[in-house]
């Protein structure tokens, strides 16, 4: 049996993984006290699975602890980080492209690990576009100009002509 438990941690200055002071209730007897007989940190590292065992009933158990990852709005709210939200986005700059489903689920899997990879715990909402403009433009640069004309608020052609002059000195 595997139960999934979602850490919300601020930053920490030895990275995403701080040192936590909570216990883990049996989920067969509710004894709240644990014993961990084994951790393993993901191969992408974001994760930790704990095989754990409960001195009352005997029974044993398996955790995956992940953090949450947080993106500040530019109201200021803060929220989850979505990466459906981040598929979705970049779907509608798609339509019509030749774009399969598995590389929208690549393409939003990139922008998640990149995040992650900056070992904070809140994003401002910019670097989440920044951070989906690279694999898109490497994906398909129709859909990366019309991504980056509502991100960056395209005002005229000139924009688009900007933008047009900076992939292609890109090449």
């Amino acid at each position: 049996m595997a139960f999934h438990v979602q850490i919300h941690s601020g930053q920490c200055e030895h990275g995403p993984w701080a040192r936590y002071s909570w216990s883990m209730h049996c989920p067969f007897c509710q004894n709240p006290d644990t014993k961990v007989i084994d951790t393993r940190i993901s191969d992408d590292g974001h994760s930790i699975r704990r095989r754990r065992e409960c001195p009352n009933c005997g029974a044993r158990f398996s955790t995956l602890e992940t953090t949450m990852l947080l993106v500040k709005k530019r109201s200021g709210n803060v929220e989850q980080f979505d990466r459906n939200k981040v598929i979705a986005g970049v779907r509608k700059a798609c339509q019509g492209r030749p774009i399969h489903e598995d590389d929208l689920k690549r393409l939003g899997q990139q922008v998640e690990e990149d995040l992650r990879a900056r070992g904070v715990a809140q994003v401002p909402s910019d670097e989440v576009g920044k951070a989906i403009l690279r694999p898109l433009k490497d994906l398909d640069e129709v859909a990366y100009l019309r991504f980056a004309s509502v991100y960056q608020n395209f005002e005229d052609l000139e924009d688009f002509q900007h933008a047009i002059d900076a992939l292609r000195d890109s090449e």
